[in-house]
């Protein structure tokens, strides 16, 4: 079984700007066919960290939502709360820093909606009965949504070696306790060797679960729930993950979540991946490095695995650009995100999206 997805390049003229390429795009996979008229539909993005600017310019979201209230759809924009300590761990402020990023109701046309609540507590139980999670915890909104479409920022990311259709579903739908239970297994170490005691460390772990101690960062397990923020924030590289089964069980607790997420939702979703500004890690850094590769385009499907599996082969054919902060596999052909992450094998999530139905990593690339 193949799959089709939909790409259009940045090329523009005076007959046809982005903004409306992109609104040809969406109509060509399928938009249309995804709601019925007053269903109500979760636009499903990541509004940023405070301090990122690679995340999705937010007139191409007031274009998506057009094309929705155009098939007589009900569009609101969302996402849920982190589990780590940012702009976004609260819906009070979430939607502050959704707003100062340029994501108001003047520009996007629809109302912002933070999908698991005040603090992360609103959810619904999903029944999948997979080998990692016999239910999963949907953040409430986009579970009681009609249809789904989800628009993300195809990047790198330190976990999943890149963030996609699947991560932004699988994770980013998830309530506090569905990440929770995705990251369980991801478990920080400490090199002491490395580490010179600075404390940003510790400035940055929601849960208290870093201390420093005789000048060295000491972590509680007990404590820790593997968000993994604090390997992005310490300056000497002294914090990593602990390469075992870690990712390749994050990786399928992901994939299992995006399942739940898309339970209810099969055929009533649509998929955006927006390959703009490559950066190296996850818009939930309040900062982001230079892209690694150029700017390619925007992709759009019914098919999440297919996207993905489409959108990483798109940015492995280019170069990388100079000055990034990739030092290895540069060239047209080899895989960027194994020169970002080499310890994170990314294709695991793909195959076993494709193992258990949600979609298949073959596809046909369709460029209007």
């Amino acid at each position: 079984m193949t799959s089709t997805v939909h790409f259009m390049d940045l090329r523009a003229n005076p007959k046809e700007n982005l903004y409306a390429k992109l609104g040809r795009l969406m109509e060509a996979a399928g938009i249309a066919r995804i709601f019925s008229r007053r269903d109500i539909v979760a636009v499903k993005l990541h509004f940023g960290e405070m301090g990122n600017t690679a995340f999705i310019r937010p007139v191409f979201l007031r274009r998506i939502v057009e094309a929705v209230k155009a098939h007589g759809g009900n569009p609101f924009l969302t996402d849920a709360n982190t589990l780590y300590a940012g702009t976004r761990g609260n819906a009070a402020d979430h939607l502050n820093t959704a707003v100062r990023n340029g994501f108001s109701y003047a520009v996007v046309d629809a109302p912002l909606i933070i999908a698991d609540g005040l603090r992360g507590k609103s959810e619904t139980a999903v029944a999948i009965n997979r080998k990692r999670f016999t239910e999963v915890f949907v953040a409430n909104e986009i579970a009681q949504a009609d249809a789904l479409i989800s628009v993300a920022h195809f990047k790198g990311h330190e976990l999943a070696g890149f963030g996609g259709a699947i991560k932004n579903i699988g994770m980013g739908c998830a309530s506090r306790r569905g990440k929770l239970a995705q990251h369980s297994t991801v478990s920080p170490q400490i090199s002491e060797d490395k580490c010179v005691g600075c404390g940003d460390c510790t400035e940055h772990c929601s849960q208290g679960a870093l201390t420093i101690v005789d000048d060295k960062a000491v972590l509680d397990e007990s404590k820790c729930i593997g968000c993994g923020e604090c390997i992005l924030i310490c300056p000497n590289s002294a914090i990593a993950i602990q390469w075992d089964q870690a990712i390749p069980v994050f990786l399928e607790n992901m994939v299992e979540y995006t399942e739940g997420v898309l339970k209810h939702k099969a055929q009533k979703s649509l998929f955006l991946n927006f390959i703009t500004s490559v950066s190296p890690a996850c818009d939930c850094c309040d900062h982001n490095d230079t892209p690694i590769v150029r700017d390619i385009g925007i992709l759009a499907a019914r098919d999440p695995v297919a996207i993905d599996q489409a959108s990483a082969d798109l940015v492995n054919r280019e170069n990388a650009l100079p000055g990034s902060s990739l030092t290895t596999h540069h060239k047209a052909g080899e895989d960027k995100f194994k020169g970002l992450y080499p310890n994170v094998d990314w294709p695991i999530q793909l195959a076993y999206a494709e193992e258990i139905g949600l979609g298949t990593r073959q596809y046909n690339l369709v460029k209007i």
